[in-house]
């Protein structure tokens, strides 16, 4: 296209617009055929509830009880173990998410012993290899962090001499790998960004062996490499309550997918990290934060309640920010009366406002979250709870992290490659048949005709 003169890129725009027109009427299907064969559109039953595709015992999500689905405070365990006792059990350690990588991927709670010499084995494999930061990060660097991680797994296959065994023993230590990596990559892939498109010095801080993910993280991203101890300890609780969330979130299904076909560790994962780039998915807390910074220039008044409810309402309107009808990081699929990783964050966001001075604006959030609860429930007239998720605070932790925006997907992907991991290999261990599921086809049955016929 860059060789195309003037008039060659108008016509071929003009037939583009075409082929747009014949996509759209050739790929609609009637919606309600989706209730005459009884599909569950996106693997969900009539009232939302995802279509069992599988068994895992690597974490629950609870949001109802009986079969009546009573709604009830949100719950999340992984592996048997309720994450707000797992969080509130760390005291002052910043070793929560190794301690949590651990229990997803081997089922119990590390000893002592046990956690010193898996945070010593991830301190073993955190190191890149040689010249890949140079030859693969620093070459042509994307403005989207998410895509700096695509490219970096997909690339680590080639330095991988075992890249196709899937047995046990070595889908482990990819995945080990992978775990130790992925704040690294993305870490110095935000570097590379800041250097060649913000036109900033570039500064690179290698990882140190005696450091926590969570400080390591802040120690990459920092200029002066300097944090304090309640940023780390919030940033630690931050990747615990993103490391996992169940199978049936897309990203995770995603994995099992791709696993059951049989395929390479970096395709399974550079597919999970697709599917997490989406804002439906792990792109959500990018969408709170740009609607709080058009809420801010719209609403003179943080403490006026009757100025954010018109703001509020005018998005479920469609008649501001995005104009989808959506206030985002407000409710969830399987969670009603609360999201335990909201309820979680909620309580370190108080603490960390409170050390940078921003209380005014964690005001802000609550008061949004208590009147986008009543408005979303009025307007959709129903008795049905809708609760905060993790993504209504999670972004305005990261900024108060000075976290840089293009990093707060990536921060999700840096825990939840510990659930991928673990169900990865659940599913390689249980040798499950591939996942398959059957589309129904609605179309006609047409005799063909030769072109000049046509």
């Amino acid at each position: 296209m860059a060789d195309m003169t003037n008039s060659e890129l108008v016509y071929f725009n003009k037939i583009l617009d075409e082929y747009v027109e014949i996509c759209n009427e050739s790929g609609k299907i009637d919606v309600d055929l989706y209730k005459k064969y009884n599909v569950k559109r996106g693997l969900r039953d009539a009232d939302g509830r995802g279509v069992l595709t599988g068994l895992t015992e690597i974490s629950d999500v609870v949001g109802f009880k009986g079969e009546e689905r009573i709604p009830i405070p949100g719950e999340l365990y992984y592996q048997g173990y309720e994450v707000k006792n797992i969080v509130s059990g760390l005291n002052d350690s910043l070793y929560g998410f190794e301690e949590t990588t651990y229990l997803l991927l081997f089922g119990h709670l590390p000893d002592k012993d046990e956690l010193d010499c898996f945070v010593n084995v991830l301190a073993d494999l955190r190191a890149l290899p040689e010249a890949f930061n140079r030859d693969v990060i620093m070459k042509s660097p994307s403005k989207d962090m998410m895509n700096v991680l695509q490219k970096c797994v997909q690339s680590l296959y080639a330095y991988d001499e075992l890249a196709n065994d899937i047995s046990i023993k070595n889908v482990l230590i990819q995945s080990l790998k992978l775990i130790a990596q992925f704040p690294v990559i993305a870490a110095y892939g935000y570097q590379a960004y800041r250097h060649y498109h913000m036109d900033k010095s570039l500064m690179i801080h290698r990882p140190k062996r005696n450091r926590s993910t969570a400080e390591n993280i802040l120690r990459l991203i920092r200029t002066d490499g300097k944090y304090t101890q309640l940023e780390a300890k919030v940033l630690d609780v931050c990747l615990i309550l993103h490391a996992e969330h169940g199978g049936g979130n897309n990203s995770t299904f995603t994995t099992h997918v791709l696993t059951s076909s049989g395929t390479d560790t970096y395709s399974t994962i550079s597919a999970a990290l697709g599917s997490l780039k989406g804002p439906r998915h792990g792109g959500a807390n990018l969408k709170v934060q740009q609607m709080f910074a058009d809420l801010k220039q719209n609403v003179k008044d943080w403490e006026s309640e009757d100025e954010l409810s018109s703001y509020l309402q005018a998005i479920l309107d469609k008649k501001a920010f995005d104009n989808s009808g959506l206030i985002y990081g407000m409710g969830h699929a399987v969670y009603s009366e609360s999201d335990p990783r909201a309820v979680i964050l909620k309580g370190y966001a108080k603490q960390l406002s409170e050390e940078k001075g921003t209380e005014k604006e964690y005001a802000l959030y609550e008061r949004v979250e208590g009147l986008a609860k009543k408005l979303i429930t009025d307007n959709r007239n129903t008795q049905k709870s809708v609760c905060a998720n993790v993504d209504f605070y999670s972004g305005f932790v990261y900024s108060m992290l000075r976290i840089p925006i293009e990093l707060f997907t990536p921060m999700f992907a840096i825990a939840r490659i510990s659930g991928w991991s673990a169900h990865r290999l659940e599913e390689l261990v249980n040798k499950g048949k591939i996942i398959r599921p059957a589309y129904k086809y609605v179309g006609t049955h047409r005799e063909y005709i030769p072109i000049e016929k046509r």
